[in-house]
């Protein structure tokens, strides 16, 4: 198989044929709309621990109408669990609340020397990355995700800045990160789950082919070579001299390329549930805003944000959800969806129901589709969805369910009868103030 197609953490899609879906529906719609709040959640909350029961294992769930303020369903919803892709809503809301949603990562050119009248550039080049996941030929990233930079058009601004001609070397300069090439859930070696090594100068994902049917061995190497190859097509002569070398403190930066918005990167990670995307990320938050460009820098990152801003404390590994070690509750990553539900970028950023990514195949043709979105996550016996439904009366309803020891296809099928009948509910009550401070600012929900 190619290894590009390895590159996204996907759960099998299927469609739910679910039989007893407007029993269900019509039962969590009577329950909100005449009696008091505390018996309507606690109705709901039994239908879903009864719909929950059917896939077996061990899961729990939590409602909240972001509208109103009020918890809707509550089902086991502060027992810990491995979360799979679900983590990825963490990587994403740090990265969007740090680096804000117009922020791109630039890939810069650097010199070490000086031009003369004729435009030769006496001294060596610097490819140097920051991180950008999109980084690559142009048509890998038109293929791939539409827009992102290229090292086409890097070659091209340099031309236009009137150099000629590289008397030295080029150099590929990964120094944003460190130089290990996967995540805590394969030793931090290279991971196929993750579908190439993570660098900070990636180029096509790390993939030797834009097939994807082989790995670079060498990033940073391959991706100077790259830009040799790129200045030969602009007419800039360039020496045979290629390799990877750490800029020097006084070369001066010459052109760059910046990626897509981070809203867009975000978009990238969420709806296909990119894992490549997501641990590039999580290792931008350690180099720009923690101790280093290090998996354990992006995670404490995470962690130190999700503290201070929503007051949760996930167990956080890395930024995918590939490690079993990551763990988190339903009412934790509800939390952070009511507080991220304003922010720039995030709610966007989901898959739809019926229509997108990892939910394309999933609800169609239903009361969730185009009402419902989601984060799907999948591991062996362990499957997640979360997300922002919005009801038959308009109110936003965050979600989160999360299953362990379950079959995913059975849990796929639990899932979206859940969300089919809360796009279908009417809960009632008036709009509760804005909290101050804005996005990110969360009232208690227990």
């Amino acid at each position: 198989m190619p290894l590009l197609a390895a590159r996204s953490h996907r759960p099998a899609v299927r469609v739910a044929f679910a039989l007893l879906l407007a029993a269900l529906a019509c039962a969590g719609a009577a329950a909100l709309r005449p009696a008091g709040a505390r018996a309507a959640s606690s109705s709901l909350s039994t239908q879903i621990a009864n719909q929950l029961a059917r896939a077996g294992g061990a899961s729990g769930a939590f409602v909240l109408d972001t509208t109103s303020g009020r918890a809707l369903a509550t089902v086991r919803a502060d027992t810990a669990r491995i979360p799979a892709s679900n983590e990825k809503l963490f990587t994403t809301a740090t990265a969007l609340l740090r680096f804000g949603a117009a922020t791109s990562l630039a890939t810069t050119i650097y010199g070490s020397g000086q031009v003369d009248d004729a435009g030769v550039w006496h001294g060596d080049l610097y490819l140097r990355g920051a991180g950008d996941p999109t980084f690559g030929s142009a048509s890998f990233v038109r293929s791939a995700y539409g827009a992102g930079a290229d090292v086409s058009s890097l070659a091209t601004r340099l031309a236009a800045s009137g150099i000629t001609s590289v008397t030295g070397a080029i150099y590929g300069d990964e120094s944003w990160f460190d130089t290990r090439r996967g995540g805590p859930a394969s030793g931090y070696r290279v991971d196929y789950d993750i579908g190439g090594p993570l660098s900070g100068l990636d180029f096509n994902r790390g993939l030797a082919n834009e097939k994807g049917t082989a790995l670079q061995t060498k990033p940073a190497t391959f991706a100077a070579q790259q830009l040799a190859a790129a200045l030969k097509t602009a007419r800039v002569r360039v020496s045979s001299r290629i390799g990877e070398r750490r800029a020097p403190a006084g070369a001066q930066p010459l052109v760059s390329v910046d990626s897509p918005t981070m809203a867009t990167l975000v978009k990238l990670t969420l709806v296909p549930s990119d894992n490549f995307f997501a641990e590039i990320l999580l290792k931008d938050l350690g180099a720009k805003y923690g101790a280093g460009g290090s998996t354990a820098a992006g995670a404490a990152v995470v962690r130190s944000t999700l503290a201070s801003r929503f007051g949760v404390s996930p167990t956080v590994l890395d930024g995918s959800g590939l490690s079993r070690g990551d763990a988190t509750t339903p009412r934790q990553v509800v939390t952070l969806l009511d507080g991220m539900r304003d922010q720039a970028g995030f709610r966007s950023g989901f898959a739809v129901a019926g229509r997108t990514g990892t939910l394309a195949a999933r609800m169609r043709r239903t009361s969730a589709q185009d009402r419902c979105v989601g984060k799907t996550g999948t591991l062996s016996n362990v499957s997640a969805l979360s997300g922002y439904c919005t009801t038959a009366n308009g109110h936003l309803l965050a979600y989160s369910l999360l299953q362990n020891s379950v079959s995913p296809t059975a849990a796929h099928t639990v899932q979206d009868r859940i969300a089919i009948a809360l796009a279908r509910l009417a809960p009632s009550g008036p709009p509760r103030a804005t909290p101050t401070g804005g996005a990110g600012a969360v009232r208690a929900t227990r």
